[in-house]
């Protein structure tokens, strides 16, 4: 048995070799035609046709993933421009505010330099410090003192109009009152007519009051009240106030008069403080 076995595998190498050999040639032979005529194109579409299916199905799983990959890029990448987007609009809104807010300061110095030239005797700048919590106290704290020349009971005016007056002058900083506040009291005339009285303040900063006028008094809305000069702290002629309502009570002694500020008492920032000293000590020896 062992014997037959081995006379039987030298029969089977060459029959494989010449299969093999066989194959070769057939291989070559096929590539010559196919170069030369051309005759395995039909074959190879008809290959492709069938395989393509295969393809599809194989290359599914790679186009999947990297369509994935890609969308998942493109959604972190859009989630970053649109980070970066905001956060550039808040400091180009940022950067907005602060150029309105600067160009609404210019506006108000270049008020105030007008309004300067137009200011009879000594004129200084000074800004607001801080202004009193107190809601039924209008008074506000400047950042010049006594060291500057301010002293007590001095005229405070801005661009507009009358703001105040100096009620406590420190060191380096001064309080001062608004006309606005209810313990306020300042002369005044018509401008119209030259008839004077008094403005009270109320509390608000957008009303006075004018108690003590009667009612067959020459006065109406839309009259210009302007300061009388009596008393010394104010110069004569700088708008205060105009009137916006005349209530008449024939039972009634006085008539009811408000008036607006001129000046926006409650958006100063800045106000010019007035010397009239010298000017009162001149009148005085005359």
């Amino acid at each position: 048995m062992v014997g037959s076995q081995s006379n039987k595998n030298p029969a089977r190498i060459p029959a494989l070799g010449f299969r093999a050999l066989a194959l070769v040639v057939l291989s070559i032979l096929l590539m010559w035609l196919d170069n030369r005529e051309h005759h395995l194109d039909a074959v190879r579409r008809v290959v492709g046709v069938a395989v393509y299916p295969i393809q599809i199905v194989v290359d599914t799983p790679f186009r999947a993933w990297s369509w994935m990959r890609e969308q998942s890029a493109s959604k972190n990448q859009l989630q970053l421009e649109n980070s970066r987007l905001r956060t550039e609009a808040l400091i180009t809104r940022a950067r907005m505010q602060e150029l309105a807010a600067l160009k609404a300061e210019n506006e108000r110095l270049r008020e105030m330099l007008d309004a300067r030239e137009q200011v009879r005797g000594e004129v200084r700048v000074a800004g607001i410090m801080a202004v009193d919590a107190n809601p039924y106290r209008h008074n506000i704290v400047l950042d010049v003192g006594s060291r500057e020349g301010v002293y007590d009971g001095q005229a405070i005016v801005d661009a507009s109009g009358v703001v105040g007056q100096v009620i406590s002058s420190g060191l380096t900083t001064s309080q001062a009152i608004l006309i606005s506040d209810p313990d306020h009291a300042l002369p005044v005339v018509v401008n119209r007519n030259g008839l004077r009285t008094v403005a009270f303040g109320t509390g608000a900063y957008d009303r006075l009051n004018l108690p003590f006028l009667a009612n067959n008094a020459d006065i109406q809305p839309g009259d210009l009240l302007v300061t009388s000069g009596l008393g010394g702290a104010f110069p004569s002629g700088y708008p205060v106030a105009t009137v916006d309502s005349v209530t008449r009570l024939p039972q009634e002694p006085f008539a009811e008069v408000t008036a607006t500020p001129a000046a926006a008492l409650d958006q100063v920032r800045e106000v010019m403080l007035i010397w009239v000293r010298a000017q009162d000590d001149g009148a005085d020896d005359e």
